[in-house]
C-alpha cells in the first residue's frame, strides 16, 4: 500500500495514510481473532515493539525535515534525492529481499530472540510501516499454533500502529518544521483512505475464510519484484 500512496503524495504523508488504513484494518481484524492471542508471547514481543515504534516514528519526522542531499536532471526534469526517500526505498528493497530469499527462512530463531525481534519489527514499523517481515519471521518460530500466530501477530501490529500514529500526530509534530503527516494524510488522501479501508476489510474477511487453503507464493513473487522497482525509484528521487 505504501508504494501506491507514494505515487500520489510525498513519502511522509504516504506513510501516515498507510498507517491509518493498517490501524483501521487491524482494529477490524482484532475483533475476529483476539481470542487466539498468546499473551506471554505478546508481552515479550510487543513491549519492545511499542518502545521502538515510538523511536522509529520520531526518526521519520526528523528525516522528513532534511533537504535533498543530491539532485540531478534528466532532460528537462529535475530530481531530488532525499534521506527519507533513500531510507524508505532501501527498507522496501530489503524487506522484499528478506521475504523472497529462502535463506532467511532457515534462520535459527528461538523464544529468547523474541524481544530483539519485537524491537526490530517496531522500529522499522515506526519508520516506514515495514513491520510484517520481522514479525512473521520471529513469531512463526515461537511455537504458536496457526490461530495463535494470527491473533498474536495482529495484536502486535495493532500496538505498533497505535504507537506510531500517536507519534505522527502528537510528539513528532513538535519536532517537525513541516505540516503534521497524519493530518495531511487525513485531508489530502481522504478519498483513497476510504477506498483502502473498505478493501482492507474485505481482504481480511475473505482472507480469514481462505486461511486454511490459500497459497500466495506467486503473489509474493510479483509483489517482491514491484517492491524492488518502487524502492529503487524512491532512492533515485523519481517518486
Amino acid at each position: 500500500m505504501l508504494p501506491v500512496f507514494s505515487l500520489f503524495f510525498d513519502l511522509p504523508t504516504a506513510v501516515g495514510a498507510t498507517a491509518i488504513i493498517h490501524l483501521a484494518n487491524n482494529v477490524f481484524k482484532f475483533g475476529m481473532v483476539h481470542k487466539y492471542i498468546h499473551f506471554q508471547t505478546l508481552f515479550r514481543f510487543g513491549i519492545p515493539a511499542l518502545i521502538f515504534a515510538a523511536i522509529g516514528g520520531m526518526l521519520l519526522s526528523y528525516f522528513s525535515d532534511l533537504g535533498p542531499y543530491a539532485n540531478y536532471t534528466i532532460g528537462m526534469k529535475n530530481f531530488n534525492m532525499t534521506l527519507v526517500g533513500t531510507t524508505i526505498g532501501s527498507l522496501m528493497i530489503f524487506f522484499a529481499w528478506f521475504d523472497l530469499d529462502p535463506r532467511f527462512k532457515k534462520l535459527k530463531i528461538t523464544n529468547k530472540h523474541l524481544p530483539f525481534g519485537g524491537a526490530l519489527s517496531g522500529f522499522f514499523g515506526g519508520v516506514s510501516g515495514h513491520q510484517g517481515a520481522f514479525r512473521a519471521a520471529f513469531l512463526s518460530k515461537s511455537g504458536l499454533t496457526k490461530e495463535q500466530f494470527i491473533g498474536t501477530s495482529n495484536a502486535v501490529s495493532l500496538v505498533v500502529d497505535i504507537t506510531r500514529l500517536t507519534m505522527y500526530l502528537f510528539v513528532a509534530n513538535k519536532l517537525s518544521q513541516h505540516d503534521n503527516h497524519f493530518l495531511a494524510a487525513l485531508t489530502d488522501a481522504k478519498s483513497l483512505l476510504i477506498v483502502g479501508i473498505v478493501f482492507a476489510f474485505l481482504g481480511t474477511y475473505f482472507g480469514k475464510k481462505m486461511v486454511q487453503k490459500t497459497t500466495i507464493i506467486g503473489i509474493r513473487k510479483i509483489i517482491g519484484v514491484l517492491l524492488f522497482l518502487m524502492g529503487g525509484l524512491m532512492i533515485a528521487g523519481i517518486l
